[in-house]
């Protein structure tokens, strides 16, 4: 019989329509500096494939090039859960899972949970393993049952100038400049990446997302 382990979630990035993208950069607490922070979240249509949707997570923001990135890593404690609510309940209906375990990515899904909410079991079933790429090295991808996944560390691709939004709200600026000056330049994250059938997802209008990270228990 297969283990299982129970997960909490400890942080979770906005929720977001499919196709648009948020970030939440330092700004959780519990969680800043800590490996299970999310920095940003992506969902949108593969730019190869209308057929696919391509999911992305990024934890442990703010690395500086070099030592800082190349030490870094996933937390074997802690699960990337993307949530998908196909009938507008706000309740997961769908789940996709990784994992992090000795330089690898596992990932489950898309599945049923079997529970939800804060609390998640990690669901059996199909999975996908790919190798955590390494910083520096090549990009390495898996490629099972329809599913693509990657996961390793990525130049943080969030744009955001935090001194003209911290001057916005001292109300010393009324607005920003264009293009202004991207805070997280040069910075890198580890990010999670998974591409999926759009049929695997359910539903047949509009798509409710959100990812969690969650802690073992």
């Amino acid at each position: 019989m297969k283990k299982q382990h129970l997960f909490f979630g400890l942080a979770a990035a906005l929720t977001v329509v499919v196709g648009v993208y948020a970030a939440d950069h330092i700004d959780a607490p519990a969680v800043t500096g800590g490996t299970s922070d999310i920095t940003d979240y992506y969902a949108f249509e593969s730019p190869s494939n209308s057929s696919n949707m391509v999911f992305v997570a990024n934890v442990q923001g703010l690395l500086a090039p070099g030592t800082a990135t190349s030490d870094a890593s996933f937390d074997s404690d802690v699960m990337i859960e993307f949530n998908i609510d196909n009938d507008g309940d706000n309740i997961e209906d769908r789940v996709i899972q990784c994992l992090f375990k000795n330089g690898k990515v596992q990932t489950y899904g898309v599945t049923t949970p079997s529970t939800t909410g804060l609390m998640s079991m990690v669901e059996s079933g199909s999975m996908v393993e790919a190798n955590i790429s390494q910083y520096g090295g090549s990009v390495e991808t898996e490629t099972a049952n329809g599913v693509t996944v990657f996961a390793g560390p990525r130049d943080d691709p969030f744009f955001f100038d935090l001194t003209a939004y911290t001057n916005i709200l001292g109300g010393t600026a009324t607005g920003f400049s264009n293009p202004g000056t991207d805070t997280f330049a040069g910075t890198n994250v580890l990010s999670v990446v998974v591409e999926v059938p759009k049929a695997d997802l359910g539903g047949s209008g509009t798509l409710n997302t959100w990812v969690e990270s969650k802690r073992k228990q």
